[in-house]
């Protein structure tokens, strides 16, 4: 910004489209706006918001720019924030606006929230006092204002016993501050007895929040072990130090029982931040941060660029979970990400997991990150026994999915009145549909994919774009009627198996498209909490983090199935998923076993989650990759070329790779169809870019691009740096 310059101002405005500078507007007379203020400028025909840079505006003669048309009452983004965002954007070759607009996600939060209507007692008292009045005037005693809706309901009155003493002089109109979406957490409220390796992490961690400064520290302690107790701590000392906190957990459906928990910890919930909550809280949540009423966050990915200004602690809950990465217009790993803005900020950052990824445990074994480990249960619960099933031994029935062995399992748990959990990582009945006369395929026409039969809903539909079509009752190749056969199993197909078994038995299937969304799926994970279901069929998200007292089997149908891909990283998932889902067994100390239904029991990740030795596992991994050169040892970046026609993608692909620079450090795959060559009508190609440890990955990718085809008709590019799919 010119401030030293005679002539009228200028400003650099970011604004929240695919922009890769910002433009130049001139600040009108009397207009303060200052790096970070949130202003609304014309761009083409629309009136947009943008954020005030800290680029140079350049010399240009204001009179030939468009003014800003208006700088919004809030406050301004933080320095830091500032940074963070330009990192985000250097780091995942994305336009600066599109990572901008991850920022500006409440519009409507730009102005401040409106006063509310309200009464303030005079000291008068009516002319005749009544029970319901007399309840009123003992309430406002202490003279303070009151709403009132608020008043009538603490009083027990109707809203006419209020207007009434109001006719009578009794109140006065008033206007009171916007109410707080959350009470301030009370970090004495309710602390937790701890056992001695748990008191030893939280005084360390605690002492690390205390000290200030960028750290980053990893909680490594097996499941059922008092994590999220520990790092509490951590929150209250960041409280008591007069910081804001953000807590990133990767699924929605686990938030409302950590609101519980922390509710209990510290008197109050904290903020939530997510794609299920209402516009109209999204916009008071964004702002009450802006403006520090709110003191803790809990939130998906998203939650990390919100406003905050007094920024003092992260925590990244289950930091190895694949939902912390988007995939979609600014593509970032919101754990690592969350390291970034710990660093900017020169403020602690603390990842937490059962199962930590390999990055984070190379980082933690190399010095990078502490370390807190945590190796046994809390309250002395042991782990659940463990063993494999070998299915060429001991196959399912005819027609079944379920083995012998597991099901007398199941038999016993439920003569002792206890719950088992079936794990199967399928959603809907059978991922294949196909006719026994004319083998037809049910395929999704946008995709190169098969339609997923959910036959709750009576529907096919493909998992990839969500086409969804009626199931038909005749072949729609051949015509012939009601041979249409399900092959393979999904959770519901189990359901249908377990009833057969168990008629009597309360079952119930946890999956993330069941009708009714996240609302229905956190009743029924409350009511299987409570001991209202005997038998859980569910898919990953019955993994992540739930506590179930009375559940003591876990029975995992098809182990296999996450080793059946090509991905680098398959082993490492497979691991991190069984581990967790065995985890749910046997929390609250009763005797558990956890049996995985296996055609591969001496897979070296079977033998290391049936052993118990998850450090021989983390051991061979960490030296294949290192052997590879794959992550955390090499650098890769994905890059996905689609078009609306297969000559057009592969086309364009070729001419990327002709056009990358030469590099001894660094290495192009490719191109080549993407396993997924279909997806929503387009044809995608892929190429992957793989470099040593310290090559310069993104300068590499940048000039690639830039020397490349450009994009023409339907041609779309996209740059995964640090790519967590390889579909």
């Amino acid at each position: 910004m010119n401030r030293d310059s005679p002539r009228p101002r200028t400003a650099a405005v970011l604004v929240p489209m695919p922009a890769e500078r910002p433009h130049t507007y001139a600040v009108p007379d009397g207009m303060q706006v200052e790096p970070g203020s949130i202003v609304q400028v014309p761009l083409g025909p629309r009136e947009v918001a943008g954020v005030v840079w800290d680029a140079d505006a350049g010399n240009v003669d204001p009179k030939k720019l468009r003014p800003i048309t208006r700088a919004f009452d809030c406050p301004p983004l933080s320095k830091d924030m500032r940074r963070f965002i330009d990192w985000v954007a250097d780091y995942t070759l994305s336009p600066p606006g599109l990572a901008a607009r991850m920022a500006l996600r409440a519009p409507a939060a730009f102005d401040p929230e409106p006063w509310i209507e309200g009464l303030k007692p005079t000291g008068n008292a009516p002319d005749r006092m009544t029970d319901a009045r007399r309840r009123v005037m003992e309430l406002i005693g202490d003279g303070f204002a009151w709403t009132r809706s608020g008043l009538a309901h603490a009083a027990g009155v109707t809203g006419a016993v209020i207007d009434g003493m109001r006719a009578q002089g009794c109140f006065e109109d008033t206007l009171l501050p916007p109410r707080p979406v959350v009470a301030p957490p009370d970090p004495a409220y309710g602390g937790q007895d701890l056992n001695p390796d748990q008191k030893a992490a939280a005084d360390r961690l605690a002492a690390t929040v205390k000290a200030g400064g960028y750290s980053v520290t990893l909680i490594d302690g097996v499941t059922g072990s008092g994590k999220t107790e520990v790092y509490f701590e951590a929150i209250a000392a960041a409280v008591e130090a007069g910081r804001q906190v953000l807590v990133l957990l990767p699924e929605i459906a686990l938030t409302h029982a950590f609101l519980e928990r922390f509710q209990q910890r510290f008197g109050a919930k904290p903020a939530e931040w997510h794609s299920d909550l209402a516009p109209r809280m999204r916009e008071r949540v964004w702002r009450q941060v802006a403006e520090g009423q709110v003191r803790v966050v809990a939130g998906a990915r998203s939650a990390l660029f919100l406003p905050f200004n007094e920024l003092g602690l992260i925590v990244v809950d289950e930091e190895h979970d694949p939902a912390f990465k988007q995939e979609d217009r600014v593509f970032y790993n919101a754990r690592d990400m969350a390291v970034v803005r710990g660093h900017i900020g020169a403020f602690p950052v603390i990842l937490s997991s059962a199962t930590p990824s390999v990055e984070t445990r190379v980082n933690a074994q190399t010095g990078r990150y502490a370390r807190v480990a945590l190796p046994s249960r809390y309250a002395e619960a042991a782990l659940p026994e463990l063993a494999s099933i070998d299915l060429r031994r001991h196959p399912p029935a005819r027609g079944g999915f379920l083995s012998p062995p597991l099901i007398e399992a199941m038999r016993r748990t439920l003569e002792k009145e206890e719950q088992s959990l079936l794990f199967l990582n399928r959603r809907g009945y059978a991922p294949l549909t196909l006719c026994r006369v004319c083998g037809h395929r049910f395929q999704c026409p946008d995709c190169l994919s098969w339609l997923v039969e959910h036959r709750f809903r009576g529907q096919l539909v493909c998992h990839q774009c969500g086409h969804a079509e009626k199931k038909p009752e005749a072949c729609p190749e051949c015509g012939t009627l009601d041979h249409l056969v399900a092959c393979g199993p999904g959770v519901e197909r189990i359901a249908e198996e377990v009833v057969a078994h168990f008629p009597d038995a309360r079952t119930i299937v946890l999956s993330s498209d069941l009708v009714g969304g996240v609302r229905r799926l956190r009743l029924e994970l409350e009511a299987v909490a409570k001991g209202e279901a005997d038998i859980v069929i569910g898919t990953q998200l019955v993994a992540k983090g739930h506590n179930f007292p009375n559940m003591t089997l876990v029975g995992v149908v098809d182990a296999d199935l996450g080793l059946a891909n090509g991905d680098p990283r398959a082993a490492e998932r497979t691991f991190q998923l069984l581990s967790q889902v065995t985890g749910r067994a046997g929390r609250t100390g009763k005797k558990s076993r956890g049996l995985l239904q296996t055609y591969q029991p001496d897979h070296p990740v079977m033998r290391a989650i049936v052993s118990g030795d998850a450090e021989s596992f983390y051991e061979r991994e960490i030296a294949e990759r290192e052997r590879a050169g794959l992550p955390p040892f090499g650098r890769l970046a994905g890059i996905i070329v689609s078009a609306a026609t297969r000559a057009e993608a592969e086309s364009h692909a070729r001419g990327l790779r002709r056009a990358a620079p030469a590099a001894n450090d660094i290495h192009v795959l490719g191109p080549a169809e993407a396993p997924l060559s279909l997806v929503g009508g387009r044809h995608r190609f892929r190429l992957l870019v793989q470099g040593e440890r310290k090559s310069h990955l993104q300068g590499f990718v940048r000039e690639m691009l830039a020397a490349g085809p450009k994009l023409r008709g339907s041609v779309r590019v996209q740059v995964d740096i640090d790519p967590q799919s390889f579909l």
